[in-house]
């Protein structure tokens, strides 16, 4: 037990200093994220020591059940294809221009509409491909309109982490949380739709009172025209899309896998775009820029946390902990628990600690315990840029474009939105669950 404390703890420690000092090592000239990297050397480690039996590991990546990590890596890489695929389209940055053409000088409808757009698009397709794309635009568009693009940014990954609660798909720590505990497209849909919309209309209010005085200023005229690459594209990839969101609402009825939904979408998408492009003598440059822009990095990460989980289990430090958590206030504690440790180990590698936590026989309670862990992993985002992948890659893109966002003033945003909003989410979520 000590061995698997010991590897657990220093991966992690390791974990937010490579996020916060070091995100990046050369090796032989390539640019490589060490936070896969430690994950990995971390898991190495513990099979190592024999913490786990490695036959356990194997079993659970190739169990039948429905936590399996191979099978939730494929669905959210299918729904990553297809979001991905949509961008590399030019369907993402059109929607955005036609914004910009709509509200001309009003920075207050200007920044409504796009936490609206934000919040839409994320529900439908993924926070980090959201956030990707639409960060470098608010930069660009914020420069040429002389205008402040810090409320614009906060916005956006705000509204980006906020409702990608409301669907299963949305991040890839509800998919794992949800599946562990056996709740399909529906059911989730059904008791997380009220507290993320209320969670939202609190984090509106409350940015349009922090940045009123910023948003009061009027914005020079610019233009932003975004252009669809390919009208047939575009119909293939918002038909894939379509037609996956709604296998996926009655997958329970069909009694069909939510990944091999997934995976059977995202590989008609890419027969289907590879044909039309044959046929039409046309080059298969969106295909292989779609592969490009894939997060690989995030499986060499999870299926090392998963492995540093696995040892935890089976040493039982994960029943230590749910002895702690005990089943009273079951919302709040494990809410705000899993929405800080979000903030020590990012939300991947809690949401994988914390789906083997909850130890109820009872449905509801463990449903409950569920759900606010998904709650704190999506808010927990939003808190420091620690919490979630999507924060990593929001502040290397600002750093880019020469923008003063520092980790303090990710920080001092985060204070004052997270909180209420988690707590405006758990109390919901206590009352209709």
């Amino acid at each position: 037990m000590k061995a698997t404390l010991i590897i657990s703890i220093i991966t992690c420690l390791l974990l937010i200093l490579s996020i916060l000092f070091f995100p990046k090592i050369k090796i032989f000239k390539k640019q490589i994220n060490t936070y896969w990297l430690i994950c990995l050397i971390g898991a190495i480690f513990i099979l190592s020591f024999k913490c786990v039996p490695i036959k356990n590991v194997i079993e659970s990546m190739f169990s039948s059940s429905s936590i399996n990590p191979l099978k939730i890596l494929l669905l959210f890489f299918s729904m990553t294809f297809l979001s991905i695929f949509l961008d590399e389209v030019g369907f993402f940055k059109y929607l955005a221009s036609k914004l910009i053409d709509k509200c001309k000088t009003n920075q207050y409808s200007l920044f409504l509409l796009l936490y609206l757009m934000v919040a839409i698009l994320t529900i439908f397709t993924s926070n980090d491909i959201v956030i990707l794309t639409f960060t470098p635009f608010i930069c660009y568009f914020a420069k040429n309109a002389k205008i402040d693009p810090i409320p614009y940014l906060v916005a956006e990954f705000v509204s980006a982490n906020t409702y990608s609660m409301m669907l299963i798909i949305g991040n890839p720590t509800n998919i794992y949380l949800a599946t562990s505990a056996n709740i399909d497209f529906i059911e989730y849909f059904k008791v997380m739709a009220i507290p993320t919309l209320l969670a939202g209309i609190v984090q509106i209010s409350l940015m349009l009172l922090i940045f009123k005085k910023k948003l009061s200023i009027k914005m020079e005229s610019s233009h932003y025209e975004g252009k669809i690459k390919s009208k047939l594209d575009l119909a293939f990839g918002i038909g894939h899309l379509s037609v996956c969101l709604l296998l996926l609402i009655i997958s329970s009825y069909l009694d069909l896998p939510m990944w091999i939904i997934c995976v059977i979408c995202a590989v008609s998408l890419l027969i289907s775009i590879t044909s039309s492009h044959i046929i039409r003598h046309k080059k298969l440059k969106i295909i292989f820029k779609t592969f490009k822009r894939l997060p690989y990095d995030l499986i060499p990460f999870m299926l090392s946390m998963f492995i540093i989980v696995l040892a935890l289990d089976y040493q039982q430090i994960t029943d230590y902990i749910s002895s702690i958590l005990k089943e009273d206030y079951i919302v709040i504690k494990y809410g705000l628990t899993s929405f800080l440790s979000s903030n020590l180990i990012n939300n991947i590698p809690m949401s994988v600690l914390f789906s083997n936590i909850p130890n109820m026989t009872d449905k509801i309670l463990l449903n409950k315990a569920i759900y606010s862990i998904i709650i704190g992993s999506n808010i927990g985002a939003f808190l420091t840029p620690i919490g979630a992948l999507a924060g990593i890659m929001f502040t290397n893109l600002i750093s880019r474009q020469n923008i003063k966002y520092s980790f303090m003033t990710f920080m001092k945003y985060g204070l004052i939105i997270s909180i209420p909003t988690i707590l405006v989410a758990l109390v919901t979520l206590e009352l209709f669950i």
